[in-house]
């Protein structure tokens, strides 16, 4: 072994020691955001300034790996496995460096549109992806006849069109029920909930908005279950612990409260976070398991 590589050795070892955790390094980046906010004008904008420098650096240091993993063939396979590591995949979109995917690209383009929409009572869903083609559902002023809804409904179009390279046009699907949020405070549970395969899981205080929690759950009858409970807007919904993909866990799953949606952190299939629907592979499901609240618990049925 050469000098050189028991150098690397050694730096590889010292970061593996000390690596923080995705979750740790996310809440500090959450914490300086708010700290910069809260500056007045000018440091604020030397923050900004900061910022966009330290992530220019990044992002040529970054590309430069690429190119270079790209040219040697070994490399490129290596570079391949790491693009499917979702926060590798995240840093990468980040930076510009690769597209993220047709869904999440959608989803920011109506974040754009999304306030102008409102601003006339209206909203739109982005319901899926096939083909070139993106299906969404229009909902209040947007779901009319009227010529401002026909001018809303172009909006959402020329939006999507303009801003994905891969959505070629828009199909509008008809309006459905939208499925009841109850409010966690006007669910209760009966006098003898065992029997009826109810299984406290854990105080509804447990589960923040905009996060999940996960637990192992046994119900009188023996049933057992792991289980994720997952908080949107402080409405609750309940899953088996189980990708729809592979089945593999999501304790860890991304959740953007701003979409409402929750992300596998294994191959990134993309889930709404209140009926479970995956959006990555149209007709894919989490399963969804009753949920109640009582007394500041939250209950799941898992049994008969």
């Amino acid at each position: 072994m050469t000098i050189a590589q028991a150098t690397a050795d050694q730096a590889a070892q010292a970061v593996e020691e000390t690596e923080p955790s995705f979750e740790d390094l996310a809440r500090r980046v959450d914490d300086a955001v708010r700290a910069v906010a809260a500056l007045e004008d000018p440091a604020r904008r030397v923050a900004d300034e900061l910022k966009v420098a330290v992530e220019g650096i990044h992002r040529a240091g970054l590309v430069s790996i690429v190119r270079r993993m790209r040219a040697h063939p070994a490399a490129r396979e290596l570079l391949f496995e790491l693009v499917d590591d979702p926060v590798v995949r995240l840093l990468f979109s980040l930076h510009g460096i690769i597209r993220p995917d047709p869904m999440t690209e959608a989803n920011r383009v109506l974040v754009e549109v999304r306030p102008q929409l409102q601003s006339h009572g209206g909203d739109v869903q982005l319901v899926r992806i096939e083909d070139g083609v993106a299906y969404v559902r229009l909902e209040g002023a947007c779901n009319g006849c009227s010529m401002s809804s026909v001018t809303l409904r172009n909006l959402v179009e020329q939006a999507l069109v303009a801003g994905v390279a891969s959505i070629t046009s828009v199909q509008v699907l008809p309006t459905e029920p939208s499925p009841t949020l109850i409010p966690l405070e006007a669910l209760r549970i009966g006098s003898d909930p065992a029997a009826e395969g109810w299984v406290k899981a854990m105080p509804s205080a447990d589960v923040p908005v905009g996060g999940l929690s996960a637990a192992a759950l046994t119900a009188a009858g023996g049933e057992q279950a792991e289980v994720i409970v997952v908080n949107v807007h402080n409405r609750l919904s309940a899953y088996v612990n189980e990708c729809a993909h592979e089945g593999l866990p999501l304790d860890n799953a991304m959740i953007d409260i701003a979409n409402g949606t929750l992300t596998c952190p294994w191959h990134g299939f993309c889930y709404d976070a209140t009926s479970g629907e995956c959006l990555s592979a149209p007709g894919a499901q989490l399963e969804q398991l009753p949920l109640r609240l009582d007394d500041g618990h939250v209950w799941v049925r898992i049994g008969s």
